[in-house]
């Protein structure tokens, strides 16, 4: 086992024995390498009730973003892992959101959130989440398995080559440039009891209860935005239901997370 696996595997160890008491049969699986968590964990859920399961990656051959973008890890350089448990809230809208949320908190006092599902540094992607849901397939009656997927960087991602006609994007952020000398294994202590707890809370509260948590790291508040479907407007925070405000032209609109991608005109 080469360090950094070892290394995960010690720390992966104390997040269970910090987790599992409050967390019936919780258990953590640490792999070197998979084509991507999130999808295991949805094979997993689709075939019987899923037992809360943390499933820690080095690598990811084929990870997932949001509307099916690729997020590609390599050992050492990023932290990728997805938790899987029953959850059974009166609403699920926002839970994304809340998520965010509580990795932010997590992490540093600058971070921000890029409503939906985004991580910020100094205005650069951090990380990302994807959040899935499943019915067990022989166990209707079970309730609905969630599978909370994470993409976190340390290091720095390169630029990619652009072509020479295009305008130059803004590299990805690392969490090294805030927290210097951070490894997966230390990260993976730092974020995930805490993530368990903000998830029990979002069971029994819903988003309402992070929505003043959210609105204090919201990137986008008073910011041109456009949508993907071309809504033009300014964003005004998000409702109690998680959806994006934007005040535009013909007034205030709600935007769901299901529908559109945001980005600052």
């Amino acid at each position: 086992m080469n360090p950094l696996h070892a290394s995960l595997n010690h720390h992966a160890e104390r997040v269970w024995e910090a987790v599992a008491p409050g967390l019936p049969g919780f258990s953590v699986e640490v792999l070197a390498e998979i084509d991507s968590t999130n999808t295991e964990l949805m094979r997993r859920a689709r075939t019987d009730v899923l037992a809360p399961t943390l499933l820690v990656a080095l690598a990811q051959t084929a990870g997932r973003g949001r509307r099916g973008k690729a997020w590609v890890s390599a050992p050492g350089d990023s932290l990728t892992f997805s938790l899987g448990l029953p959850l059974t809230p009166a609403n699920w809208s926002g839970l994304s959101l809340a998520v965010g949320v509580s990795l932010a908190d997590s992490l540093h006092p600058e971070v921000r959130l890029k409503w939906p599902n985004d991580l910020w540094w100094a205005g650069r992607k951090l990380g990302g989440i994807l959040v899935e849901t499943a019915n067990p397939g022989a166990n209707q009656g079970a309730g609905r398995c969630a599978v909370v997927g994470v993409g976190l960087n340390l290091a720095t991602p390169a630029l990619p080559e652009m072509p020479a006609t295009e305008m130059p994007a803004l590299p990805p952020a690392g969490l090294r440039e805030c927290l210097p000398g951070l490894e997966a294994g230390a990260l993976l202590l730092r974020v995930l009891p805490a993530l368990v707890r903000d998830l029990q809370a979002f069971e029994a509260l819903g988003f309402e209860a992070f929505a003043q948590r959210f609105s204090q790291r919201d990137a986008l508040l008073d910011q041109a935005v456009r949508t993907s479907d071309g809504l033009e407007g300014t964003a005004c925070g998000v409702g109690t239901d998680g959806c994006l405000r934007v005040l535009t032209t013909q007034g205030m609109r709600d935007v769901s997370s299901a529908e559109v991608s945001v980005r600052p005109c």
